[in-house]
């Protein structure tokens, strides 16, 4: 839900990506990107550190090889996102993610000394692409420029497919920062896990970590949100990392504080959470059939309306999938794309071996 709220506003304008990367819009529309920018990804990449330390806890638990099988879980989730971009969104992470993984997968036994050098040096590596893009911007004016084109609004879906492989190199340049941030997230993640972040011992951890992201990260965020397209780095990628830890630590207290059965809307959620790989995967499929010209087009359609239809259009979506994941798991246990990663991921097992 929370990537979609950044990723909605590629998907509703008429130009598509490049005029994303621009960072137009008027005031509103920039202040409503800032409450999602950058801040799910960062988010989703604590968290995906957080289930790296769990799936290696497990392995030690039960004697297995680290990392193992893991590497086919990685290499499961790096043709996952190559398919997903080819064939659906230009700025998948997963792919990202799955080289990341290998990486971290190495290092999330090692000792905390080794873990704490690690962290330091990637984050150094991202501070410094990050300073140096963000200043050949200031040198050029922050001269990030969209280009008009009716791919999105009337070319077809295979053309569409057609202009992300021959873009790869453009579309793919986010990878060069996603992985030295993805290193020191998803460290972090598993150091968060381990210091008790969600139980109740975290409790002081998770004052500090709300205070620091959004009492401190989050207006510094929304500076850099106005600041102009120089600051485009930055406001993606060096605050709201900062600001997701404050979200971690603010709906972490939330959730733990919550009393009795579940209602509606927490169970939901937890459904969405339950096939959130196949929600993500929906979402976008979503998107392109209501705003690209090969659906419903309503990208041109209604940009006149812009930017109070998309919001609408978020929440319009976010209620579909929670309401399709509720149904499905009535009589699954998992969503489709979880089932058949599932499938994929123990088929090379010879029979009888444990999974």
């Amino acid at each position: 839900m929370g990537t979609l709220a950044s990723n909605i506003w590629i998907f509703t304008d008429p130009n598509g990506p490049a005029n994303f990367l621009a960072l137009g819009g008027g005031v509103v529309e920039r202040f409503l990107l800032f409450l999602s920018n950058g801040k799910f990804l960062g988010l989703l990449t604590l968290l995906f550190g957080i289930g790296l330390e769990l799936q290696y806890r497990s392995a030690v638990r039960k004697g297995l090889k680290w990392p193992g099988r893991y590497l086919w879980r990685a290499t499961l989730l790096f043709v996952e996102g190559a398919l997903h971009y080819v064939l659906v969104f230009e700025f998948d992470v997963l792919m990202g993610y799955a080289i990341t993984s290998v990486v971290v997968a190495y290092l999330i036994g090692r000792s905390d000394r080794v873990i704490r050098g690690w962290m330091i040096g990637a984050g150094a590596v991202h501070i410094l692409l990050v300073t140096l893009l963000t200043a050949a911007l200031l040198a050029g004016g922050g001269a990030v420029t969209g280009t008009a084109t009716g791919l999105y609004t009337e070319g077809g879906w295979p053309d569409q497919v057609a202009a992300r492989l021959q873009n790869l190199a453009v579309y793919r340049s986010e990878l060069i920062l996603i992985i030295p941030m993805g290193t020191v997230l998803f460290l972090l993640g598993a150091r968060l896990l381990r210091a008790g972040v969600f139980d109740e011992r975290g409790a002081a951890l998770r004052r500090r970590l709300t205070v620091l992201g959004l009492g401190v990260a989050a207006p510094l965020n929304l500076v850099t949100t106005f600041a102009g397209p120089a600051w485009f780095a930055v406001d993606r990628y060096i605050l709201p990392p900062l600001v997701a830890l404050g979200l971690l630590g603010l709906i972490t207290s939330i959730v733990l504080g919550l009393r009795g059965e579940p209602g509606p809307v927490r169970t939901a959620v937890t459904n969405v959470g339950r096939t959130a790989l196949s929600c993500y995967v929906l979402q976008n499929l979503i998107a392109c059939a209501l705003c690209y010209g090969w659906g419903l087009g309503l990208a041109a359609e209604l940009d006149w309306l812009r930017p109070w239809w998309v919001p609408a259009a978020w929440a319009g979506i976010c209620l579909l999938f929670a309401a399709l994941a509720s149904l499905w798991l009535r009589r699954f246990p998992r969503g489709p794309l979880e089932l058949a990663w599932q499938w994929a991921y123990q088929a090379p097992l010879p029979s009888g071996a444990v999974r």
